[in-house]
């Protein structure tokens, strides 16, 4: 497509701090935008994201919005906001994802114009993925969905429930930034209170718009189970796409060195389903 811009905007909704990119061509026509989140330590401009919008936009000719969650820990730069990490939970990005469908609807992104949007499709890996399953089942305006690596519950993070309920702070250490990252309890705390509303596999039963569920077959994060999982609950109406020997993140890196030929299959079908729901 040609004349596509990547036009930056923030939203500062009641206690956040929301970076994001819009894409688009000069002139988006229809009603119709795209939303692209990240998972567990990722972030906008991780690796593949910005490649994905860029062909998101491009091929389906709708705009597309990729951002940072408030507990991304993402600010200015390379994680330099442990704090708002170590505090994030699942029911802080439905609220993060909210305010960015309703600033497209209403066609104001904080101080940037965009066309307004009356339908929405959703993409999310990993973490991110279980983020879109529950918006989607919230939100009659999302018309398609997409998951890559999606976890199929938020209860993994149980694991460290011995730790937080013992009054510690569970530390996650980033191989690539060689930084300690701390988990506080909340998550437990809003898994606890919020275990109907935060149920990724019955929102994605309640689901009644076309699903692509892409997985890598040799993902070392997320097992492939989890794809079938949240396939079957779909039923129907999903398509599960094995990328077969993927990666978690299909085979990319960052910084982002070019595309492989396993992200280019989840592109594919990404696009596909994106055109289909939405074209």
């Amino acid at each position: 497509m040609e004349n596509l811009t990547r036009t930056p905007f923030r939203l500062t909704p009641p206690g956040a701090d929301i970076r994001g990119d819009y894409w688009a061509s000069a002139s988006p026509t229809g009603d119709a935008a795209l939303v692209v989140c990240h998972g567990f330590k990722g972030f906008k401009d991780w690796g593949f994201f910005p490649w994905l919008c860029e062909q998101l936009a491009e091929r389906t000719g709708i705009p597309v919005v990729s951002f940072n969650f408030d507990g991304s820990g993402v600010r200015d730069s390379d994680f330099d906001d442990l704090r708002a990490f170590s505090r994030n939970t699942f029911s802080r990005e439905l609220w993060d994802l909210e305010a960015i469908l309703d600033g497209l609807a209403a066609g104001r992104l904080e101080d940037l114009d965009v066309a307004p949007v009356t339908r929405f499709g959703l993409l999310g890996h990993s973490r991110g993925g279980a983020t879109c399953i529950l918006k989607a089942g919230l939100r009659s305006q999302v018309r398609g969905l997409v998951t890559w690596a999606s976890i199929s519950s938020v209860t993994r993070y149980e694991s460290f429930a011995e730790q937080w309920d013992a009054g510690e702070t569970v530390i996650i250490p980033n191989a690539r930034t060689k930084q300690d990252m701390p988990l506080e309890r909340n998550v437990l705390d809003d898994m606890r209170a919020n275990r109907e509303r935060l149920d990724v596999l019955a929102s994605a039963a309640s689901l009644r718009i076309p699903v692509a569920v892409v997985h890598g077959t040799a993902d070392e994060s997320v097992p492939f189970s989890d794809a079938w999982r949240i396939a079957d609950a779909v039923g129907d109406l999903a398509r599960l796409v094995g990328v077969e020997g993927a990666t978690h993140t299909f085979q990319a890196g960052h910084p982002f060195q070019g595309t492989t030929p396993e992200l280019e299959e989840a592109i594919d079908a990404s696009v596909e389903l994106f055109t289909r729901a939405l074209g």
